[in-house]
């Protein structure tokens, strides 16, 4: 039997009116592709959307600060420690301090008009571990508060790191299961650097879009009671619709490398990221346009060789008038027999699909073949995709 080396998550899914990852002018994020403007989600905004569902998956919530003097001081004050506020901040400032020369700090204002100190780095870490950071504090209360009192003057007119910089990179350089899949960048701290097991790329419609524009106005009840004519507010808003093709792979000795070589755990991982893949939608705009559905079709494949992005599919864009999801799923599926044939359908270890009845209503059951077997749900496809995925190797 050949070794699996990558999962490959293939998915094509419909958004209706709606703005779920927006650009710095608040309209929805494009690209150029085969020489047209397609509305596009940027990884990063649907990865944290995957990420945050893994954690709850999982039972392990990660943290991304550079608030981790808030973070700890937070911790501090309340009744599990009793610190005053005053000696809180002291205390995460000694953490971040304390953490290596690499990491600095400066005082910025947050979205509140509060003066915070910020990390010269995002540092990703789990949840408990800004418990631990506080819990080493709290057995190093003395050294913080005699360094808070110390007169600062002259050449000793900073604040001077008394925490144990070993122990604050040992829990600043710990790993969740998402740090696992997802990787770290952190080279300001040496060993804390993880290599990412997942690659995740932007999703884009399989067809042109523009972005339309919505005035709205919002009615003072005030006013209108008393007859006034007007609003209470008047704004226009951006959004766009379309179907969209969405990829993403993992890369299985990697993941395994990162978890120590841990195959239960890495099933577990698997699973839980092509659940989140499955189910997870990103949250701009949501409350305004509730566009949470799920994937239309999605198809996995397992590979001995390497990973495949069926992108090109889509580099010229479907035309017409009468909806783009039967077209995405008939040129997804032709493509994806090409390219098995391409490269030795011997290398896929596993193919399956699961769609809802209406997308592939009509096509006919051959032009379906390359996506291998249909699943009557998600969570089936998912299971039998990791149990070919995390299979023991042979000795």
């Amino acid at each position: 039997m050949t070794t699996p080396a990558y999962l490959d998550v293939h998915a094509i899914q419909t958004l209706p009116y709606s703005n779920v990852n927006r650009d710095d002018l608040g309209a929805p994020k494009s690209v150029m592709f085969g020489g047209v403007e397609r509305t596009r989600v940027s990884s990063q905004s649907w990865k944290r959307a995957v990420r945050l569902h893994v954690d709850r998956a999982v039972g392990e919530d990660t943290v991304r600060t550079r608030r981790v003097v808030r973070g700890v001081a937070e911790r501090l004050t309340s009744s599990a420690w009793g610190w005053s506020r005053v000696d809180a901040e002291a205390a995460g400032l000694q953490v971040a301090l304390s953490a290596g020369s690499g990491i600095s700090l400066k005082a910025e204002k947050n979205e509140r008009g509060e003066q915070v100190q910020t990390t010269s780095v995002l540092l990703l870490l789990p949840e408990s571990g800004i418990d631990d950071l506080a819990a080493l504090a709290d057995q190093h209360r003395q050294e913080i508060l005699a360094e808070e009192a110390r007169p600062k003057k002259g050449k000793d007119n900073k604040i001077k790191p008394v925490l144990p910089s070993k122990d604050i990179a040992e829990i600043l350089g710990r790993r969740s299961g998402t740090i696992n899949l997802f990787g770290r960048m952190l080279a300001e701290l040496p060993g804390a650097n993880v290599d990412g097991a997942v690659q995740f790329a932007h999703a884009f419609t399989t067809h042109g879009t523009s972005v339309e524009y919505d005035f709205f106005s919002a009615v003072d009840d005030v006013e209108e009671k008393l007859n006034i004519p007007g609003s209470g507010h008047i704004n226009t808003g951006y959004f766009s619709a379309g179907t969209f093709y969405r990829y993403a792979n993992v890369g299985l000795a990697r993941l395994r490398a990162n978890l120590g070589d841990d195959l239960e755990v890495t099933r577990t991982l698997v699973d839980a990221f092509l659940d989140g893949f499955v189910n997870a939608v990103p949250s701009g705009k949501q409350t305004a346009t509730g566009a949470v559905t799920a994937p239309d079709l999605v198809y996995v494949a397992v590979r001995a060789d390497r990973p495949v992005s069926l992108s090109s599919a889509f580099e010229a864009p479907l035309a017409g008038k009468n909806g783009y999801l039967f077209g995405s799923v008939e040129r997804l599926a032709s493509h994806a027999a090409s390219m098995t044939t391409l490269l030795e359908k011997e290398n896929v270890l596993f193919a399956g699909y699961a769609a809802a009845e209406l997308t592939v209503q009509g096509q006919a059951e051959e032009s379906l073949a390359a996506f291998g077997p249909r699943h009557d749900s998600f969570r089936s496809l998912i299971a039998a995709a990791v149990q070919v995925a995390c299979a023991e190797r042979e000795a």
